[in-house]
């Protein structure tokens, strides 16, 4: 047996922010933001709505489509940048809220890059016999901490959480190899202000994605022992088409095998993929046997890529 997905879900704000709402708001137009990110619009929270509230939607449809109870959870990590508060943390939050009267529970933070963690991390639990299910979310209220009068972060950010369940799946499928790195000496590139608002050097923060994000999808192939034409589906960080382009050229995939939600939810942080996983499953584009490559970077700065081959 190995480690893989046996269930998932996604959760996303009513709220629709398009780029012609934000020309209302801060100096720039839709042909600007969608030339130079892809994004024509993002979801946004309410007020009343907290990253908590976003999670447990995913959490419990995961759980759901995985046909177990919450009782069955051992482990709940949160991937996030923007919890309710410092603590009681979201995965505290949750395991209260689902009825997940076992489950250890804990945040943790890397940015964009946070699900690829989570999902590393809790493979550990599982794969060494201490826990049999492990529900890992991401999710963000990246609403929050945009500064909506800077012009070049407003447009890029939107709000949405994503969750899947890890168990035991045949042998030969789930996680085949993973890669988690970080570059501490980037920090200054994308980081939170006193203001607590986003701040990012778009350039450096380009540069590096580019790289990186191609270097670890090719390494996580190596490690599994595959080759750029045993890709089915790639599911990048959904931050920029430019830099998602990058990285499906460097795996020499066609266009329909990389997945693209970027113009309808923006950049959602350590959310953009599995809100992307559950969207192309629920699309019919992942079926069993399929190799799939997940890879994403963040603040940090971060970076993290999965190989898996989907199915039970």
């Amino acid at each position: 047996m190995s480690t893989g997905i046996i269930g998932l879900g996604r959760a996303l704000p009513e709220k629709i922010l398009t780029n012609f709402d934000l020309e209302k708001m801060v100096d720039t137009n839709d042909e600007w933001i969608r030339t130079r990110t892809g994004i024509e619009e993002r979801r946004i929270a309410d007020d009343n709505t907290n990253t908590s509230d976003i999670a447990y939607e995913a959490a419990k449809k995961a759980i759901e489509n995985a046909n177990i109870s919450p009782e069955d959870i051992d482990l709940i990590l949160v991937a996030t940048v923007t919890p309710d508060q410092p603590f009681p943390t979201v995965a505290c939050m949750l395991q209260e809220r689902l009825g997940c009267v076992k489950a250890a529970a804990m945040d943790l933070s890397a940015a964009c890059a946070g699900f690829m963690y989570g999902m590393v991390t809790a493979k550990q639990f599982i794969d060494n016999g201490a826990y049999k299910y492990a529900l890992v979310i991401g999710v963000e209220k990246l609403s929050k901490i945009t500064n909506w009068e800077d012009r070049n972060t407003a447009v890029l950010f939107g709000d949405g959480g994503g969750a899947v369940v890890l168990g035991q799946v045949s042998e030969g499928r789930g996680i085949l190899s993973f890669e988690l790195g970080a570059d501490g000496s980037g920090g200054k590139h994308l980081f939170q202000d006193e203001e607590d608002f986003i701040q990012m050097n778009g350039r450096e923060v380009f540069k590096f994605a580019v790289r990186q994000m191609g270097e670890s999808s090719e390494n996580v192939l190596v490690k599994a022992g595959l080759s750029k034409e045993d890709v089915d589906f790639l599911i990048p960080h959904q931050a920029n088409i430019r830099i998602m382009e990058a990285s499906r050229q460097r795996l020499n995939l066609p266009e329909e095998k990389m997945s693209k939600t970027v113009h309808k939810y923006g950049n959602t942080s350590a959310a953009s993929i599995p809100i992307s996983l559950v969207e192309e499953y629920e699309a019919g584009k992942i079926k069993d046997d399929d190799v799939i490559v997940l890879v994403g970077f963040g603040g940090g700065l971060t970076w993290g890529a999965i190989a898996l081959r989907w199915g039970k």
